[in-house]
């Protein structure tokens, strides 16, 4: 009997022993975070939400502060020659991969000239870039003509480990549910697609500041019903999604539980309309203006974001960007709407109550929207109908978007800017529209040579006075000229349980940043 104890004790000990190696010690720290970014393919460069979650795993060159200053994240310091041609990134020499390999400078070169040859989106870097050197610890970036925002751009592209990825030839294909190799505080442990879940531990080769949490679960959720349920009933902590806000519709009920706070900041992301400019009559800026005028912009700030914002103004730029400059606001004015476009020359001549082309036929455009924005491109569509331009709502995914904005298959578009997007190229909103810019988001339709010579002179900047002023200048540009009309300027809100602390939030990726995962605690 006393034999069958012992091995009954063994059998309970060594049960006990493997349940705290697979589930994690009783008291260990998770922090659990509910995001409606559902990962498609775990693949942190041919998946978009994937990308943006592994910058804790593998962070970027450069962040973004609270305050939208720049600083060196994977570098600790960088500097700039007085001509701008010449970018010097003096690496943290205190970085070690997850599998014990330190990070070095050629990691870093690496990366860089791995991307631009093999990452479409990144492909802007061969036009830019002239030759990438390492000196020392640090890695030299000669440029072919200046480019102020490269520090900008660098806050977006993770840094890869050389060793691991220089044998995978199609990285936008490679996929790998396993641990990730990382050089972050947290890395990806695991990717379990099927439960929508993320996995991130330690780093235990991490020589930085030390975690006040010992694990990090990312839980994907395709209904936002169902997330906000998970959020109420504790099972997620927090809430994310990048360049979003939570359901306005479930702001007030969260408060009213008492148990949670909010990060409340001035969105610099928005919903706009685009146009085809290669295509008439988007291409007529009479035909643009009468547009501008034919849309309900309260209204649709009331129905699609409850009020949480404002009317944007004719300079498409909101105001929690730099230099902002307070262009006349957007009118709802249908009459005047009707005039501009009589005057123009688009007339119903048959009386069927559709404008007619300058070829005397029936308008009849196509508005192209994703299917994330099909209340709005509803709505839009109905304003355009009353002024009596016809448009046909194709409502697609976001790579069926993507192709065919790609080939112009389009003449108005529904889409949204990200704050990145907002910031990337000559800042204040121009990658999306310089046709010189590739991109899965951009629209890249406008040709302007004046518009594209503003874009290279804010490139081209030496000073916050000169950027200032360009600044100023491009939003006039847009007041004048709109190449994009905003529809609404908005409100983020990020809910999290009050049992937890030390939540901070920057203008690109939200709560989403290595510096918030270092502060937040669970309250003792």
């Amino acid at each position: 009997m006393k034999n069958l104890h012992k091995k009954l004790a063994i059998l309970v000990l060594i049960l006990t022993t493997t349940a705290v190696i697979q589930c994690g010690s009783a008291d260990e720290t998770v922090l659990r975070i509910g995001t409606q970014d559902v990962v498609k393919s775990a693949s942190i460069l041919g998946d978009s939400s994937m990308g943006v979650f592994a910058h804790l795993s593998n962070p970027p060159l450069m962040r973004m502060n609270p305050d939208g200053t720049l600083s060196g994240q994977t570098a600790k310091s960088y500097s700039v020659s007085e001509d701008g041609t010449t970018w010097r990134f003096e690496i943290d020499d205190n970085l070690y991969w997850s599998d014990g390999t330190k990070l070095t400078p050629e990691d870093v070169k690496f990366t860089f000239e791995y991307i631009a040859d093999k990452y479409p989106p990144a492909g802007w870097i061969k036009n830019t870039v002239d030759e990438i050197a390492v000196d020392g610890n640090a890695v030299v970036f000669k440029l072919k003509k200046p480019y102020s925002r490269l520090n900008l751009e660098f806050t977006t592209y993770n840094i890869l480990p050389k060793h691991v990825w220089e044998t995978i030839d199609k990285p936008t294909e490679y996929t790998d549910e396993g641990a990730i190799v990382g050089c972050g505080p947290f890395v990806i442990d695991k990717t379990d697609l099927g439960a929508g879940v993320i996995y991130f531990k330690r780093n235990p080769y991490w020589k930085g500041r030390e975690p006040k949490i010992d694990s990090i679960e990312l839980h994907m959720y395709e209904n936002s019903d169902v997330l906000s349920m998970a959020l109420e009933k504790g099972d997620v902590d927090a809430y994310y999604k990048y360049a979003g806000t939570y359901p306005y519709t479930g702001i007030r009920k969260l408060m009213d539980t008492g148990k949670f706070d909010f990060v409340e900041k001035d969105n610099v992301g928005l919903v706009f309309l685009g146009f085809n400019l290669n295509r008439e009559p988007m291409s007529d800026l009479k035909f643009r203006e009468a547009v501008s005028y034919a849309i309900n912009y309260t209204e649709i700030l009331q129905i699609d974001a409850l009020g949480y914002g404002s009317v944007p103004n004719r300079g498409f730029v909101p105001p929690s960007m730099a230099y902002f400059k307070d262009t006349p606001a957007l009118e709802y004015n249908p009459e005047k709407a009707r005039e501009i476009l009589d005057e123009a020359g688009y007339r119903d001549r048959n009386g069927n109550g559709i404008l007619e082309d300058s070829g005397g036929n029936d308008m009849k455009l196509l508005l192209l929207a994703r299917s994330k924005f099909q209340r709005v491109a509803e709505l839009v569509k109905e304003y355009l109908s009353a002024v009596g331009i016809d448009a046909e709502l194709k409502v697609v995914d976001d790579a069926t978007w993507i192709k065919l904005k790609d080939e112009y298959q389009y003449d108005l578009t529904i889409t949204r800017t990200t704050p990145w997007g907002m910031m990337m190229h000559a800042n204040w909103g121009t990658g999306y529209f310089d046709s010189r810019r590739t991109g899965e988001g951009v629209l890249h339709v406008l040709s302007d040579p004046n518009f594209q010579k503003l874009c290279d002179d804010i490139l081209a900047a030496r000073s916050d006075e000169e950027l200032k002023e360009y600044a100023h200048s491009v939003q006039d540009y847009y007041a004048e000229n709109l190449p994009g009309i905003a529809l609404y300027w908005n409100k983020v809100f990020t809910p999290y349980n009050k049992k937890w602390t030390g939540w901070s939030s920057d203008p690109l990726y939200g709560i989403y940043n290595l510096e918030n995962f270092l502060n937040v605690e669970r309250v003792a």
